[in-house]
């Protein structure tokens, strides 16, 4: 059974910082991409970053830019958001999302559309 859970979520201080998990059981990342997402009450989701697996390349929102890093532990099939500096509006539900990397351009990954699999999300609220 293919399913991500993340994890890492939590309450936070404006300025903070928080690294979220998305673990991969059921597959392999190999030729994935993984996608972090955000919903907050009122707003469409948005792409925050993105990580191309097999050739490591990265994407990111420009809210994010600069205060969040993406990564991953091929070994641990894990894919991981460093989030420093974190704003108020950084406030969401976080999920992570797993899909066939068949796109080489890093801001499609940003989008939805190239993930089939979604985990189920992980609190993060920035108090100011």
């Amino acid at each position: 059974e293919v399913q991500l859970v993340e994890s890492g979520g939590g309450l936070v201080q404006a300025g903070g910082s928080l690294r979220l998990s998305c673990a991969a059981s059921g597959f392999s990342l190999d030729d994935y991409a993984i996608g972090w997402f955000r919903k907050a009450p009122g707003k469409e989701r948005e792409g925050v970053s993105s990580i191309l697996i097999s050739d490591g390349g990265t994407s990111y929102a420009d809210s994010v830019k600069g205060r969040f890093t993406i990564s991953a532990d091929n070994a641990k099939n894990t894919v991981y958001l460093q989030m420093n500096r974190l704003k108020p509006g950084d406030t969401a539900v976080y999920y992570c999302a797993a899909g066939r990397a068949r796109h080489s351009r890093g801001a499609y990954y940003l989008l939805s559309r190239p993930y089939d699999y979604w985990g189920q999300g992980t609190q993060v609220t920035v108090s100011s």
